[in-house]
């Protein structure tokens, strides 16, 4: 595709301001970066772009990650590539609706009736107004539009080569359509299934959270000891930090080889307050040097609680509900008048309450032997949540994803090395959290604004469910709502009645649409030949907190859906540090959000900063490198000013080979062997997703032409000196380096590198080829003439400054000491040094040691 832009010349004062605006205008309007959909999917590198959640607004974590993105994308495209670059916005689940909450002052209430004409409050009041879930889900589908506009504008001030033809949405009727047909299609395979059993709970949200979602947080602790009564009216102590959940134990259990309990396993106790008989047993993972080495399982306290529940197959006796209060009635075998009364000072009580009312209880029965002990001990919380997780029975749909099958885990390990890691240790973190998986996917969530379940479930003569039995949708009908639609064979009026039909009421989990976003960009189910040309993709790029989620389930899907991994190339990236070194993140407040930052520095100043963190590695936020990223493109509107007022501009000048060509001169063609090894090993850099080395390879580079060779050589360009082929060796020499550094930095800098080479050149630097370091060498001559003669200007300027005089005072003479191959390579660049330098007269004097310069001032 042509990217139609005529030359401009050189403007008088080149400036950044105002830059981002013009270039985002001019790109948008020529269709520089869309995608020709005619390439074959040889010709086609694809990107995974991650969706950014739209709850609220963007901070310069993003702006670091999504810079390494782009600057591969823009380097794929410069190698010939025809780049699928698109951008999703992920606003379904929690964030949306937390914000929804906050922003409009309502909360979801299902039972409620829609109402058409519902205007939310001007401004939000202390309490939520409750409204109906369609109500709902119109105001988070408001919100996030609002929002989407504000992420665009920002990402296009930045520079995101993305093509905007080419959006989506994880909530909008496609993602919706894909991720139901997905669901169907594990169901269909027997990999989803629904079961009724212990689930992670967020009593905030009312939802369950699944392993992937759980981050453990140091809480402060109390260790009470408690007396339980054995048969033979003997004393067994335990210690626990949850006394509230008493009611809800159903055995005491010990390690088998624990001396100290062996004698009572096989035996029973009884709780104390409630009298309850339960039996002692014995199982590996109770802990000896925990406690008494005795430990109360209650269902359910902890993961641990459901592992004994299941393997040793106890009773089951929920006192926690959905709210996080304990329940109205008394759980089975707490039956005695007292053990009753009791437990009805516990009933509709949080755990918290529910835990100081109990130990009252207890100290008044004297079961609780002393007073309890201060500690503090990690407990699990959903990552989004205030509250400790509490462990329910629900009955929800789960995919298979290993965690119960060592089959599929394997497969699963297998897809992981098949993918290639940026940095290669990151593939550690991923095989490290398939071992551990010890469940399936749990995907439904009890909340409102996600991917409906796209199931119902026939009602018998009572009206009640048969979940064994899911009916399902027609899959040319989807997306469906099984809360509003009627399932195939039924009337609207059958719903809720007797032999009738009821909808099920959650929604899937985020992930398990997220988990479909190569599938959803590509357009899998409504444009086979677009899916074609783009999957498997090339390039996943994310950070590395969320391999456990993201990563890991786009590659189930993959793996069970299409037998194969959902990309070539996994790249990750680090986090943002602040100066304390923590994490800069939302949650924590310490949080920068990039528009000033932008608008002060500018976006390729910012970019500069982001592309030097390297691959996988966290980062600290840091003003001064954003600084030095605007002296580099300073640096280059000025030396571009320079190279091309000596001529060349306003023809266009010469490009690629024949530039190179009219290099004649030793120190020019040894400025072209220095880009020739640049421009390898940028390549090379870039072909590894290492866009830092890629960076400070060219801009090292960079300072010595800008610091070193134009100064050399600018007498010479100028025709000072050295007659009119050496004065056209320099300039043709000073415009290849100019346009070689151009597009080596363009992929990080696209704003000024575009500016510059529009001065000269027609189309599109980000069009253009990437440079060839085969094509220099051509013409190139000895690399290290470069460093010699940097060195002896080096040597000059040092003389002068030490002398407190100008660069520009004269040198009577200049002794220049040195081997002879060193001296032979000198006398090469003799005559530019000299000019340079301001040197009269130069001598040479043969010496073992390195090269040394003495200047006569």
């Amino acid at each position: 595709m042509a990217f139609i832009h005529r030359r401009t010349g050189v403007p008088d004062r080149p400036v950044l301001d105002g830059l981002e605006d013009t270039w985002s205008r001019r790109w948008d309007g020529s269709g520089v970066y869309a995608f020709d959909r005619s390439k074959t999917r040889d010709e086609v590198f694809s990107i995974d772009t991650p969706p950014p959640t739209v709850s609220g607004s963007l901070h310069v974590g993003h702006v670091f990650s999504y810079t390494h993105t782009d600057a591969v994308a823009r380097y794929q495209r410069m190698r010939g590539k025809e780049v699928f670059y698109p951008m999703g916005w992920d606003d379904n689940g929690l964030p949306t609706e937390r914000r929804v909450q906050n922003h409009f002052g309502v909360r979801c209430d299902p039972s409620l009736p829609y109402d058409p004409g519902f205007t939310p409050p001007k401004s939000p009041g202390k309490r939520q107004l409750p409204i109906s879930r369609r109500n709902f889900i119109e105001l988070c589908e408001r919100l996030t539009v609002e929002d989407e506009k504000v992420f665009e504008a920002l990402w296009r001030k930045l520079g995101l080569s993305v093509d905007w033809s080419h959006t989506y949405q994880t909530i909008d009727a496609d993602a919706r359509a894909a991720s139901q047909l997905a669901f169907l299609d594990n169901l269909a395979r027997g990999e989803a299934y629904v079961a009724e059993a212990p689930t992670l709970w967020d009593v905030t949200f009312r939802t369950a959270v699944a392993q992937a979602e759980l981050e453990d947080r140091e809480r402060p602790a109390a260790h009470h000891r408690l007396a339980f009564t054995g048969a033979d009216g003997r004393t067994v102590e335990i210690e626990t930090t949850r006394p509230e959940l008493l009611p809800a134990c159903v055995a005491l259990v010990a390690h088998p080889d624990d001396e100290r309990h062996r004698a009572l396993f096989g035996t029973s106790v009884r709780t104390p307050l409630f009298g309850v008989e339960v039996p002692v047993v014995a199982h590996r993972l109770a802990a000896p040097g925990k406690g008494t080495g005795i430990a109360m399982v209650c269902t359910f306290g902890d993961t641990t609680d459901v592992t004994w529940w299941r393997e040793l197959r106890l009773a089951t006796r929920p006192v926690i509900g959905w709210d996080g209060r304990l329940l109205a009635e008394p759980p089975s075998g707490v039956e005695t008048p007292d053990a009753v009364a009791a437990y009805a000072r516990l009933a509709g009580a949080a755990a918290h309450t529910a835990r100081e009312r109990i130990v009252g209880l207890l100290r008044e029965s004297g079961d609780l032997l002393g007073e309890p002990r201060p500690g503090t001990h990690a407990v699990k919380f959903f990552e989004k949540g205030d509250k400790p997780l509490e462990i329910v029975t629900t009955r929800q749909w789960y995919v298979r994803n290993g965690g119960r099958d060592a089959g599929l885990r394997d497969e699963l390990l297998a897809r992981g090395a098949e993918v290639e890691w940026h940095p290669p240790h990151m593939r550690i973190r991923y095989e490290n959290w398939v071992g551990g998986l010890n469940g399936d996917w749990l995907i439904s969530r009890q909340r409102f604004f996600g991917v409906p379940i796209p199931v119902w479930y026939p009602l018998d003569g009572a009206g009640q469910p048969d979940h064994s039995r899911p009916i399902v949708p027609d899959r040319t009908a989807l997306p469906v709502d099984p809360s509003a639609e009627t399932p195939p064979g039924y009337t609207a009026g059958q719903r809720g009645e007797p032999h009738g039909f009821t909808g099920d009421p959650d929604v899937m989990d985020t992930w398990a649409t997220s988990s479909l976003t190569p599938q959803i960009a590509g357009k899998w189910r409504t444009d086979p030949d677009l899916f074609a040309r783009v999957f498997p993709m090339d390039l996943r790029p994310q950070s590395h907190e969320i391999i456990r989620t993201w990563l890991f389930s786009t590659i189930v899907r993959a793996h069970t859906g299409h037998g194969s991994t959902p990309w070539k190339h996994a790249a990750i990236s680090g986090w943002i540090l602040d100066p304390d070194r923590k994490k800069m993140s939302k949650s924590r407040g310490n949080v920068v959000t990039p528009d000033d930052l932008l608008a002060r520095h500018g976006s390729d100043a910012v970019r500069y900063w982001a592309a030097s963190g390297r691959p996988g590695t966290d980062t600290a936020f840091d003003v001064g490198q954003m600084r030095t990223g605007r002296r580099l493109a300073m640096k280059l509107l000025n030396v571009g000013k320079f190279v091309l007022s000596l001529g060349g501009a306003e023809a266009g000048g010469t490009e690629g080979d024949a530039e190179a060509a009219a290099v004649t001169e030793p120190l020019d063609r040894a400025l072209l062997a220095a880009l020739a090894s640049t421009v390898d090993e940028a390549t090379a850099a870039f072909d590894a997703f290492d866009y830092a080395r890629a960076l400070d390879r060219t801009e090292q580079l960079f300072w010595r032409f800008c610091d070193d060779y134009v100064e050399l050589v600018k007498a010479r360009a100028y025709g000072d000196h050295g007659g009119t082929a050496a004065m056209e060796s320099a300039r043709a020499a000073l415009r290849t380096a100019l346009d070689v550094l151009l597009r080596l930095f363009a992929p990080v800098l696209p704003f000024v590198t575009e500016e510059v080479w529009s001065w000269w050149r027609d189309g599109s630097v980000h069009r253009a080829a990437w440079p060839s370091a085969d094509e220099l060498r051509r013409h190139t001559g000895d690399e290290a003439l470069l460093g010699t003669a940097s060195e002896a200007i080096a040597a000059v300027r040092g003389a002068k400054s030490r002398a407190k005089l100008s660069m520009r005072a004269e040198v009577a003479r200049a002794t220049v000491s040195a081997p002879r191959a060193v001296l032979d390579r000198f006398a090469l660049a003799e005559g530019d040094v000299r000019a340079a330098g301001r040197i009269a007269e130069v001598e040479l004097r043969e010496d073992r040691g390195p090269l040394r310069l003495d200047a006569d001032l």
